[in-house]
């Protein structure tokens, strides 16, 4: 099941850029609650909780608990603008949740068991394709990473998508075609150093 963290909010009942810029003078965010065959909830949050979930990865991977007024809502963030300039959190989009919403999310990958790959002790080196997968799942059971096993793996083997165990219920968004996660490359051969007096006898 997916982690969840927690943010409170407050109601805003103008829209519109001149609204939004009030908000953010306060130091708080405009966002917007959408979906679920719902009207839209515009919100505000605190700057500081909006940057501390964006920095602990919890945004777009974990569900937020949200409290607006004493209602509860259980969300998902799908967007968050961010200041080109000052990198400061502009505005972002939370979608509505229940045990049956079906979402497509990136899931971080993580490789195991080093110290078991004789392609890395030979030498070899990990190329990591995709450090990110996408995948379809249920909103409410995000998976917090999909785990590659680099055992037994030598140098110029390829780990493509079959070779990552998915949790029930989690697809691949690419389905059509297996595709390439990392491969084991071979080390890199070492450039021969130039030969001494070698440009003094092209000067000549």
């Amino acid at each position: 099941m997916a982690k969840t963290f927690e943010l409170s909010a407050q109601k805003r009942e103008e829209a519109g850029k001149g609204a939004a810029r009030a908000v953010r003078r306060e130091g708080r965010v405009p966002a917007v609650i959408y979906g679920g065959n719902e009207e839209p909830v515009m919100v505000s949050l605190e700057e500081k909780d909006v940057v501390r979930e964006y920095h602990n990865g919890n945004i777009f991977t974990n569900i937020c608990e949200m409290d607006v007024a004493g209602e509860k809502f259980k969300l998902l963030g799908r967007d968050l603008q961010m200041h080109p300039v000052s990198d400061r959190p502009l505005h972002a989009d939370f979608l509505r949740v229940t045990n049956k919403t079906k979402i497509n999310v990136d899931v971080p990958v993580n490789f195991i068991n080093e110290e078991k790959c004789p392609g890395l002790e030979d030498g070899g080196i990990l190329s990591v394709v995709r450090r990110d997968v996408e995948v379809v799942c249920r909103a409410i059971a995000i998976p917090e990473e999909l785990v590659v096993d680099l055992t037994g793996y030598t140098i110029g083997d390829s780990i493509d998508s079959t070779k990552i165990d998915l949790p029930d219920g989690v697809e691949f968004a690419i389905s059509d075609r297996d595709f390439a996660i990392a491969n084991i490359a071979a080390p890199k051969e070492e450039e021969p150093e130039e030969e001494e007096g070698l440009e003094e006898a092209e000067g000549e």
